[in-house]
């Protein structure tokens, strides 16, 4: 799996034909960008969980996150399970460059089922904007829960804000286009639910979720990510592709009128668009849920 926090936005759910390799500079960028968020929700966690033994990271993508655990909780193991070998190589890679080597290590695997392999049970498990790409998501938060330690900890990332990055009236077109953005992204969300094989609609209730398989919800924050303006060129190319990728999906269920306003944003030359505009920002907000199995 590769959603690390933020959608890739990808039109086909079979993973099979997509380049992971070339996901990677994406993936990565976005997960150093939110670095100050995801260090806010482990600085959280490490109150539920001080002391870890050993930390999945389930759904790892080229593991930056899995970094930040390792660097988070300097004693304990991190394994990064993904079902892509090469963004485990690259994970691997990171962990080298980070100096974390020698207490990581990676699992190719389809989650949520696939984390049997492990050596003995996690006392915490990590796993952000996965659950919602398994048809039966709480059949895939018990098959999580199963590989805890008795008093380990689920997390799970889903949720949160409709992301923002621009004003409301961009001074052309029609003001207001992120949050008819938003309306068809839920719409698409929607359909990418209902065609995962064996989907199964739930009420999204994550505590009530969690009480079902077994866990007893331990708590529920929100995290946000505020890069005001004038943003860092890193964040303004994590703009860019992000409204490449509304431009290459949603064309087509957006009027004229607002596919031409993404065409000036993405367009590089266009002194009006995200390239250049002065007042472009990043606040996003994710919501993390936690729960705890029962001490034996």
């Amino acid at each position: 799996m590769a959603h690390q926090h933020q959608h890739t936005h990808n039109h086909s759910h079979d993973h099979a034909d997509i380049d992971f390799a070339r996901m990677i500079p994406m993936l990565e960028g976005q997960a150093e960008l939110f670095a100050p968020l995801y260090a806010d929700a482990l600085a959280w966690l490490a109150r539920q969980q001080p002391e870890p033994g050993l930390i999945v990271d389930a759904g790892s993508g080229p593991g930056i996150i899995s970094g930040f655990f390792a660097e988070a909780f300097p004693e304990a193991r991190v394994v990064a399970a993904d079902r892509s070998a090469e963004l485990l190589e690259r994970a691997r890679w990171n962990a080298e460059r980070r100096g974390t080597a020698d207490r990581f290590s990676t699992i190719e695997a389809e989650l949520p089922d696939g984390l049997g392999e492990l050596e003995y049970p996690a006392d915490l498990v990590w796993s952000s904007r996965v659950v919602h790409h398994v048809g039966d998501q709480r059949a895939a938060l018990a098959a999580l829960a199963a590989v805890l330690a008795p008093g380990g900890t689920l997390a799970v990332v889903e949720g949160g804000l409709a992301e923002r990055n621009l004003p409301r009236d961009l001074g052309f077109g029609r003001p207001g286009l992120e949050a008819r953005i938003a309306v068809i992204e839920q719409d698409w969300f929607t359909g990418m639910r209902a065609g995962l094989p064996g989907h199964v609609r739930e009420t999204e209730d994550w505590p009530a979720l969690f009480t079902a398989a077994g866990l007893r919800p331990s708590g529920t924050r929100s995290f946000t990510l505020d890069l005001p303006a004038p943003v860092t060129d890193a964040a303004r190319a994590y703009v860019i592709g992000l409204f490449d990728r509304y431009r290459a999906m949603f064309a087509d269920e957006l009027d004229a009128e607002d596919r031409a306003t993404l065409d000036r944003l993405v367009d590089p030359d266009d002194k009006a668009g995200l390239h250049h505009r002065p007042d472009v920002f990043v606040l996003a907000t994710h919501t993390l849920y936690t729960g705890t199995k029962p001490a034996e």
